[in-house]
């Protein structure tokens, strides 16, 4: 790779500041240059460097110098804080804070890997973990990662750089250079020696001496007798002896000048290792937190507090992030000298400091941001310990927006450690618990565990009416999950009555613009959709649509929500143009105001792509279903409903257009999937064999197709009754299951009958009925009865509306004597 020298990244994002005092290291950052160059030269897909050692050993300071000195290299340069998804609106992609922080991320990593805008990329993470918590965020392509980490696994991901102590000309340099005189070398050596080599020992060593003008023989004087005290306490013996005692002395002595910075310090280490926002000190004025609380009044004093920290290598002040980081091994040390009570009594104050300086507000994602800064210091600060009011509530709008931001898997993780933590302290029917459960059961459904959702749902709200009462607000809201998780379960008329006396509820004891109230309205639309009853589906969703415009506190999440239910309704009651008009509008709505791989989005998108085909734009309905199939499968897995879904709109998209091996092939793979998620009786389950049903038809297999359509419509009607969508979709393909059979006279009498059926549930005028009474002509004529099939034939062609001036795709079918096919596109629930 060639670069100018003094040429600079496009993007240089988050970087920490390059250390003067860096020192040696050569043949490190040699082999590392080496290594990554070797690896993108030899290998298509550039696999990511770690950097592995003990805490301590200066893996960090490397990967900083590395990006410093061959940033020329490189057309972006991103240090990861906690995710990707930070990196988006550097090149052009919608910030996290408009979508899930997991969805953001996964777009930023296809963004690198396709080399769109940037080909010339170096990603680095500080502090990994375990690698199995990366493997999804690394980008592979023509970039190159590098990670540090002191787990030994990452030595069979990819190409290892150890990383070890000074070696001891280093450490005598570095103390050189970072006290900024002249300091004896048999001297220097000696330190170096009772320091073990540590390069965070050295630092502390270095910024102690070179702050208090102390020298280095009576540095090495109270090391001795700093060690010795340490030491007989018996603390941290998981950590260097050395990096505990250079941490004692600088403590002592910044005890001496300053010891509101030691109350500070104290605080920071019940945080996490990750960067502290320094608003959450300036916004936890009010906490009711007697350490800590003086300081916070006084701003002054909280800023020369934080500024020795950074003098004394305690803390790393980033003015350009305004954050603080405080080393792991600094923040062990602290807590091992306090007693349990005062670790109780500080990590108490941290508790306070989160909820004070947290938004209130999950449901606004201009709050996401400050949410997204807080999350890595829930778990490090055992909030769940915590059992005041306002804390545990920022526990729940923490948990409300990961969910919505799409974070399905850590609110997962985050709401059962709550129910575990706050069950064990108050009881399993504590309101709080009762609430955790809430949330868990609606992340349960984002994540498709429709049964663990309804064994969650159903007990949780028959403990809520029984402990908060009915007309509790969270035991209403409660009561709108519920009515999810039915629909997700199949039970469509029990979900409607449910959300039918819900929303009578709401409208006597809320305000009209509550969040809950809408959602309310949104659900109950949703069932009649399921319901088939799309007309009036279609009019509470655009009533719906219109209040949402003009309300306050609605972000556009929800009213994508609204505003993608409004174009299926409009296309279930057979208007296809209209219907990809609003599609288009809701798919470019989600695009700028989300972004394209957000959730929502993407059903948007399987919507729109689902109106063109029915509209006739085929080869745009086929790629735009190709396209957010794999996104979906990417973000969720093969499993995920909304995956599945995806992959049956893109069979019916290839069936279309004529590709019956490819429509089959997937409709073979995705249709035995349903009943291992919704059920083996569930309708979608029944519906999509009707699908399947039409390929084996087209495929030369009659008989095959008769008998999936024979099942499914009997099992449609015991569980939905005839007059049904589903029902009479597959009841119509096995009409024609029968004509291509050549029993003509039975399939004339069975269209009969379902025409009959179509015209009374929906209307002589219905798409679906106009495609019966055409494919009922056609089985007129072969059974003989050609003039009663002219006359039919003829009224039916007449019913066909125009759109948009051109003539019905459908009509076109029909004057031509195709034999219409009726698929299932799955709804989301």
């Amino acid at each position: 790779m060639h670069s100018s020298p003094d040429r600079q990244p496009d993007i240089w994002e988050r970087v920490p500041p390059r250390n003067p005092h860096f020192t040696g290291r050569e043949d490190l950052l040699l082999k590392l240059r080496d290594g990554i160059n070797q690896v993108t030269a030899v290998v298509p897909e550039a696999r990511p460097q770690a950097l592995q050692g003990q805490g301590g050993v200066g893996k960090t300071q490397l990967a900083i110098e590395y990006a410093w000195r061959y940033r020329s290299h490189y057309d972006v340069v991103y240090w990861v804080p906690a995710s990707m998804a930070a990196l988006a609106p550097r090149l052009g992609l919608p910030p996290g804070i408009n979508m899930g922080v997991e969805e953001t991320a996964a777009l930023v990593k296809r963004a690198l890997e396709r080399g769109e805008p940037y080909r010339r990329w170096l990603v680095i993470f500080d502090n990994a973990n375990q690698p199995t918590d990366l493997e999804d965020y690394i980008p592979r392509g023509s970039g190159h990662v590098l990670i540090t980490s002191r787990n030994t696994l990452w030595t069979s991901h990819g190409t290892t750089l150890h990383v070890s102590v000074f070696d001891r000309d280093e450490s005598v340099t570095f103390l050189t250079r970072r006290v900024r005189r002249e300091i004896n070398d048999e001297l220097a050596d000696t330190l170096a020696e009772k320091l073990g080599d540590l390069p965070l020992a050295l630092e502390q060593a270095g910024a102690l001496m070179f702050e208090t003008a102390m020298s280095i023989d009576e540095y090495i004087e109270l090391l001795d007798e700093q060690t010795t005290r340490l030491m007989a306490l018996n603390k941290a013996e998981a950590y260097p002896q050395s990096m505990a005692a250079a941490w004692g002395l600088s403590v002592h002595e910044l005890r001496r000048r300053l010891p509101e910075a030691i109350e500070v310090l104290r605080c920071c280490a019940f945080f996490g290792p990750e960067p502290i926002p320094r608003d959450v000190f300036r916004r936890g004025t009010k906490a009711d937190a007697p350490r800590i609380a003086p300081i916070l009044a006084d701003p002054l004093m909280l800023t020369k507090a934080l500024s020795v920290l950074g003098r004394y290598a305690l803390a790393k002040i980033d003015s350009t992030t305004r954050t603080i980081t405080v080393h792991r091994l600094i923040q062990t040390l602290l807590r091992e000298e306090l007693t349990e009570v005062e670790q109780h009594d500080i990590r108490h104050e941290v508790h306070l400091l989160l909820a004070h300086s947290a938004p209130t507000d999950a449901e606004d994602n201009n709050n996401w941001k400050s949410f997204e800064e807080l999350v890595p210091h829930i778990a490090h600060s055992r909030l769940a310990e915590c059992q005041l009011p306002n804390v545990r509530e920022f526990a729940l709008n923490t948990v409300r927006y990961l969910y919505l931001a799409g974070d399905y898997h850590l609110a997962r993780t985050f709401a059962e450690e709550f129910i575990a933590q706050w069950t064990e302290r108050n009881g399993p029917q504590h309101a709080d618990v009762l609430v955790a459960r809430k949330h868990l059961g609606n992340i349960l459904r984002g994540l498709g565990m429709y049964a663990a959702a309804y064994e969650n749902d159903h007990e949780t709200l028959d403990q809520m009416r029984a402990v908060l009462g009915r007309d509790h607000s969270e035991t209403l809201w409660a009561t709108n999950s519920y009515g999810s998780t039915l629909r997700a379960r199949g039970e469509f008329h029990r979900a409607r009555e449910l959300d039918e006396d819900l929303l009578i509820s709401y409208q006597a004891t809320r305000p009209p613009e509550e969040a809950n109230v809408f959602r309310a309205r949104h659900n109950l639309a949703i069932d009649y959709l399921l319901a088939s009853d799309y007309y009036r589906a279609r009019d509470l969703l655009q009533s719906l649509l219109l209040d949402l415009s003009t309300a306050r506190r609605v972000g556009p999440r929800q009213e994508l929500r609204a505003y993608s239910a409004l174009s299926r309704a409009v296309r279930l009651c057979g208007d296809y143009g209209m219907a990809c008009e609003l599609a288009q509008d809701a798919f470019d709505y989600g695009k700028q105001q989300l972004s394209l791989d957000h959730h929502q989005t993407l059903l948007a998108a399987t919507d729109l792509s689902i109106a063109k085909r029915r509209r006739g734009d085929l080869d745009d309905a086929l790629e735009l279903a190709k396209d957010t199939h794999t996104r979906l499968r990417r973000q969720f897995g093969e499993l995920h409903p909304d995956t599945m879904a995806t992959a049956i709109s893109l069979s019916n998209a290839y069936r279309m257009v004529g590709n019956l091996d490819k429509a089959f092939a997937l409709a073979l793979e995705t249709v035995p999937r349903y009943p291992m998620v919704y059920g083996e009786d569930h309708p979608f389950t029944h519906a999509c064999n009707g699908n399947l049903a039409i390929l084996y038809r087209l495929r030369g297999k009659a008989e095959t197709a008769r008998r999936l359509n024979e099942t499914a419509v009997d099992a449609l009607v015991n569980r939905l009754g005839w007059p049904h969508d589903y029902t009479l979709t597959c009841a119509v393909n096995l009409q024609s299951d029968l004509a291509t059979l050549g029993a003509a006279e039975q399939a004339r009498r069975y269209g009969d009958e379902v025409l009959a059926r179509l015209r009374d549930f929906f209307g002589e005028d219905h798409v679906m009925t106009l495609a019966c009474a055409s494919n009922l002509a056609l089985d007129l004529r072969a059974a003989g009865a050609a003039e009663e099939a002219d006359r039919l034939i003829e009224d039916t062609l007449a019913r066909y509306p125009a759109q948009d001036g051109v003539e019905h795709p459908d009509a076109v079918l029909a004057a031509r004597g195709v034999r219409m096919n009726c698929d299932f596109d799955p709804q989301p629930i």
